[in-house]
């Protein structure tokens, strides 16, 4: 079971773009956090705060195909260096306008937040797509998890960082350390991809169908479906963060969301380790089908089904559904980079990032309706739709074709 990882760990300059690409990551899990603390210090308004956040986030969204198409085009390295300063750049402004304008000035910093989303340097659609140029076989199936894996921890760790420095500092010092951490993490991440000989831009193939697949990426068989399957699988999993959150405020013990929140982060780094280590080609539909599972567990053992509900139980499913989420994630994402075409792969998962930052969208005003009006067990059947909705896409996911690499000069 450990081969996959002794060969990924072997293969030259994989192991250090591993660790600045989660790097240059770290920011987007804590930012959100420190942004909501600024804006609602600013105009005692959690809604405004909501706005803000979300044009942050569009203007990410927005940016990701964009970004991809010209890392694919251009080369990524340069890229990486002028957003990843940009970005920063920006995130300080941001973090000191506040001090600067009154508070019913507050559209001015919407749209800033959108301006700086745009310039949001695009780590994670770049190494998802270097990862097929550098290794094969059981080696390619151990690192998608292994990113999966570790994206997952960021989600832990980021939120709490930035609440550390929103406690121990202020909001804005905690937006203006996130603005240096993703200008460093793009400047490491383009460093090691120049090392990696992988900073330029991806040579197109030559093959009639590649050709045709240039005309319209997402006219390529499966991308569609991809798209639509992130977008379900991120809702899926907000909603049932949301449903924990909103359980352990009923019961009075806000810290419970915290500990459970760790459990189910710790059951898919699990089960992330032993799909990772396991030889073949993953199978997607299976593994989203096991997803489904574990959320519909939760369902259960919530009020008002069950009432009152225990921690230890919802634990107990957290850590074995959680299992499944590193391994379907995995999946998906390694299933992108094999149908798409190969100098197309930084843009598609531009577009993969941009489905999953409207999944991320939908789910919020979602989940929070169904827990007013429903309770958590309704919550988290909310989440269960969307995991079906994402096995019946993955369904419709074609397995990939052999396609040769384009040589790279």
């Amino acid at each position: 079971m450990l081969q996959p990882y002794r060969d990924l760990a072997a293969v030259p300059r994989v192991p250090g773009l591993l660790t600045w690409t989660m790097l240059g990551r770290l920011h987007l899990t804590g930012t959100p956090l420190a942004m909501s603390f600024l804006i609602a210090g600013w105009t005692d308004s959690y809604a405004l705060a909501g706005v803000v956040g979300a044009a942050l986030m569009a203007g990410i969204g927005v940016a990701g195909p964009v970004r991809g198409r010209a890392a694919d085009r251009r080369g990524a390295a340069r890229l990486l260096v002028v957003t990843g300063i940009s970005y920063g750049v920006g995130l300080t402004v941001i973090a000191f306008i506040p001090s600067l304008l009154p508070a019913a000035w507050w559209p001015v910093m919407a749209v800033a937040a959108f301006v700086v989303g745009l310039s949001n340097p695009p780590v994670i659609p770049v190494s998802r797509a270097v990862w097929p140029r550098l290794l094969k076989g059981p080696a390619l199936n151990s690192v998608y998890t292994v990113d999966a894996t570790l994206t997952e921890l960021l989600y832990a760790v980021g939120p709490l960082l930035a609440a550390f420095l929103v406690a121990l500092v202020s909001p804005a010092a905690s937006i203006v350390i996130s603005g240096a951490l993703a200008t460093v993490g793009a400047l490491g991440f383009a460093k090691m991809l120049s090392l990696a000989g992988q900073s330029g831009p991806v040579p197109a193939s030559t093959d009639g169908e590649t050709r045709r697949d240039r005309v319209g990426l997402l006219n390529t068989p499966g991308i569609l479906a991809s798209l639509g399957l992130a977008l379900c699988l991120v809702a899926a999993l907000l909603m049932v963060d949301m449903t924990i959150v909103g359980w352990a405020r009923e019961v009075g013990a806000p810290i419970l969301a915290g500990v459970l929140g760790a459990v189910w982060a710790i059951g898919s780094g699990i089960g992330g380790l032993v799909a990772g280590g396991l030889s073949g080609m993953p199978r997607l539909t299976r593994r989203v089908l096991l997803n489904l599972l574990g959320v519909a567990a939760l369902v259960p053992v919530l009020p008002p089904v069950f009432d009152p509900a225990s921690p230890w139980l919802i634990g107990l499913v957290l850590l074995l559904g959680g299992a499944a989420i590193a391994p379907a994630a995995a999946a998906a994402n390694a299933r992108v980079g094999e149908i798409a075409p190969p100098e197309r792969r930084t843009e598609a998962y531009g577009w993969l990032s941009s489905a999953s930052t409207v999944g991320f969208s939908i789910a919020l005003p979602t989940s929070g309706f169904l827990l007013d009006h429903g309770g958590p067990s309704v919550a988290a059947a909310g989440a269960v739709v969307f995991v079906v909705l994402g096995v019946l896409l993955a369904v419709r996911i074609p397995a990939p074709k052999p396609v040769p690499e384009p040589a790279l000069s």
